[in-house]
């Protein structure tokens, strides 16, 4: 799609039609990068964003426990019977 760059104040601007934000998920803020000549629009990634809420449901699972504890280790014997050093 060709489109034409516009005035805004000092800066300048590209009209987005809206299908393009649905498809890309673009919200409010964004986060612009130049790579190559090229000027790239991406969401902003926040990646430790939902870890509290997902933690939290970790722990009313009881889905929390550690699994290299002694107590898990110990219920094989593998390691002990089949294991070469």
């Amino acid at each position: 799609m060709k489109t034409k760059i516009v005035k805004i104040g000092n800066s300048r601007g590209v009209r987005i039609p809206k299908s393009f934000i649905d498809e890309s998920g673009l919200k409010n803020e964004v986060e612009l990068e130049v790579n190559d000549g090229k000027i790239i629009i991406k969401p902003i990634s926040k990646p430790r964003e939902s870890w509290d809420s997902a933690f939290h449901k970790m722990s009313q699972n009881k889905d929390d426990v550690l699994l290299d504890s002694k107590e898990l280790l110990d219920q094989s014997s593998w390691d002990n019977e089949e294991w070469e050093w």
